[in-house]
C-alpha cells in the first residue's frame, strides 16, 4: 500500500487529530492527494475545530524599521543589504496606540507589533510592554515580534499581557543556512520555547518562493507540527519583490496551486491552529484567496502596508469576504 493510501483513510476517520510525530513522506502523501481528496479533508479538519465561514482579520506595524543585524536573505531591513529602506527609531507610545485604534476601527481584532532587532534592549522591552498594555486596553489581541527572547524577557512581555509572540522558522532545517547564517534555528527554537514556557500564546510559520523546494516547504510544516504544542497561529507568506537582497537571485513564486495545497496541508497536520495567509495577498487572485480560505486558512492582515510591503486595500478584502460569505472584523 502507498503512503498516500495509508495516510488518507487515517485523516478521512479523524480528521481532528492532533499529532506531534509527523515525517516528510506522510506530509507529502497528504499534499499529493488528487485535489478534491486533499481539500475534503482540509474541510473537514477546519470544520471540526472551526467556523469555516469566518477569517480573523489582525493588523501589522512595524514599530522599528531597518537596522537589523541579521542577515536573513530575504528581508529589505537587514542592515547587511542595500535596498533602499530608511531605518527609524522606536516610535512613539502615543502613536502605536493611535495607529492601533485606527486598525481597530478598521475591523482588526489583533494588533501586530514587529520591531527589527536581533534582541530587545531592556529599556526598549520596557516601552514595548507599555505599548502592549496600552493596546489590551483598546480590546483588541496583542502581538509582537522582537527577535530572541531570554526566559526573563519573555515573562516580562507575559507580565504585561502579550497574547502572542511571532517568531517564524521561516523554512525547512535543510533549507535554512542557505537564508540565514546569524541566528540558528535552533535559537528561533529556543526562544520559541521561552515563550511557550511564559504562558504566551505562539504565531510561527515561514515563507515560500524564495526558491526552496516542495520537500523544503513541507518540511517546515513537519517541524512547526512536531513542536511540543503546535503554534496557535501559524502564517504562510509568499516572498515579496524586494531589491538588493540575496533571495531575489533564487527566488521564483510558487505554482497558485502548489499554494493551495501547502495550506490545505497545514490545516490537516495543525488541526487546532490558525492558519494565516500573510504576505503576499497583493499578488493573488479573488479566486485564489477563496481557494485558500477553502483549504483551511482562516485569518489574514489588513491594512494598506505589511512592516514595508504592500498589502490589499481594506475595501477590496471587505468586498471579496461578502461575496464568498465569510465573516470577519470587517463586516
Amino acid at each position: 500500500m502507498d503512503a498516500a493510501a495509508q495516510v488518507q483513510p487515517k485523516e478521512a476517520s479523524n480528521a481532528a487529530q492532533v499529532r506531534n510525530n509527523w515525517n516528510v513522506d506522510e506530509a507529502k502523501a497528504l499534499y499529493d492527494l488528487p485535489f478534491a481528496d486533499l481539500m475534503l479533508h482540509a474541510q473537514r479538519a477546519h470544520r471540526n475545530n472551526f467556523d469555516p465561514n469566518h477569517v480573523e482579520t489582525a493588523s501589522l506595524l512595524s514599530i522599528k524599521t531597518g537596522g537589523c543585524p541579521e542577515d536573513c536573505g530575504y528581508c529589505s531591513q537587514s542592515a547587511h543589504y542595500e535596498t533602499g529602506l530608511k531605518t527609524t527609531r522606536l516610535m512613539r507610545w502615543a502613536d502605536v496606540v493611535a495607529t492601533a485604534q485606527r486598525a481597530k476601527d478598521a475591523g482588526a481584532t489583533r494588533f501586530c507589533m514587529a520591531a527589527a532587532w536581533r534582541t530587545p534592549k531592556d529599556r526598549d522591552l520596557d516601552s514595548v510592554c507599555d505599548m502592549v498594555n496600552a493596546v489590551k486596553g483598546l480590546g483588541m489581541e496583542t502581538c509582537v515580534t522582537l527577535g530572541m527572547l531570554t526566559p526573563k524577557q519573555a515573562a516580562r512581555l507575559a507580565e504585561a499581557g502579550l497574547d502572542f509572540y511571532n517568531h517564524n522558522v521561516d523554512t525547512s532545517p535543510e533549507f535554512y543556512s542557505k537564508i540565514i547564517t546569524t541566528r540558528s534555528l535552533q535559537d528561533r527554537i529556543d526562544t520559541l520555547a521561552h515563550v511557550r514556557d511564559a504562558g504566551i500564546k505562539i504565531c510561527c510559520g515561514g515563507i515560500i518562493g524564495m526558491g526552496e523546494r516542495v520537500e523544503d516547504r513541507l518540511g517546515m510544516l513537519v517541524l512547526l507540527a512536531n513542536l511540543p504544542n503546535h503554534p496557535e497561529s501559524v502564517p504562510i507568506n509568499l516572498w515579496n519583490e524586494i531589491e538588493g537582497v540575496p533571495v531575489e537571485d533564487t527566488a521564483e513564486p510558487p505554482d497558485p496551486i502548489a499554494l493551495v495545497r501547502l495550506l490545505a496541508t497545514a490545516r490537516i497536520m495543525m488541526p487546532r491552529s490558525v492558519v494565516r495567509l500573510s504576505a503576499g495577498r497583493q499578488y493573488m487572485t479573488d479566486e485564489l484567496q477563496a481557494l485558500c480560505f477553502l483549504a483551511g486558512a482562516n485569518s489574514i492582515f489588513i491594512g494598506d502596508v505589511l512592516l514595508t510591503t504592500k498589502n490589499p486595500k481594506v475595501d477590496r478584502d471587505a468586498d471579496l469576504l461578502a461575496r464568498l460569505g465569510i465573516t470577519s472584523g470587517l463586516a
